[in-house]
């Protein structure tokens, strides 16, 4: 029985018209944009949770020592913290370099589930780095007056 080229190509399972390169993520025309698309969609909406668990931990110190921040709490104090916020979600960013270079070197499934996991290490550390700037940085050098 004769094979329809415009149903089916040589090569089982993709469809016609469509080359081995073109059938992947490398050169499909306006794959970069559906890439970036799609990571947004992963990383944009943990951006929220990973900015309220480091908003958590903030506060989580400020309750359990407020005696001693009692005197931080000024105007200029929140914009020191807003500054160090906004650092925060600069370095959240990182997440889209690590997209750029591993997204290519896996299959769709499996970048998801690095994904996840990139997402896990790197808020850890984000929070294991918080309390070390809050421990170290910030707490010793509360003055009272």
């Amino acid at each position: 029985m004769p094979t329809n080229d415009s149903q089916s190509s040589p090569e089982r399972g993709k469809p016609a018209g469509k080359s081995e390169v073109q059938s992947g993520r490398e050169a499909a025309p306006g794959s970069s944009w559906k890439e970036l698309m799609n990571a947004a969609r992963f990383w944009e909406p943990r951006r929220l949770l990973y900015n309220l668990l480091l908003t958590g931990v903030v506060l989580i110190w400020i309750v359990k020592t407020w005696p001693h921040f009692r005197p931080a709490m000024t105007l200029e104090s929140l914009g020191i913290m807003t500054v160090l916020a906004l650092l925060a979600n600069l370095c959240y960013c990182a997440a889209y370099l690590a997209e750029i270079l591993i997204q290519n070197a896996s299959s769709g499934a499996e970048w998801n589930r690095l994904r996840r996991v990139i997402w896990v290490i790197g808020t850890g550390l984000a929070i294991l780095f918080e309390n070390y700037w809050i421990a170290d940085e910030i707490y010793p050098f509360v003055q009272h007056p």
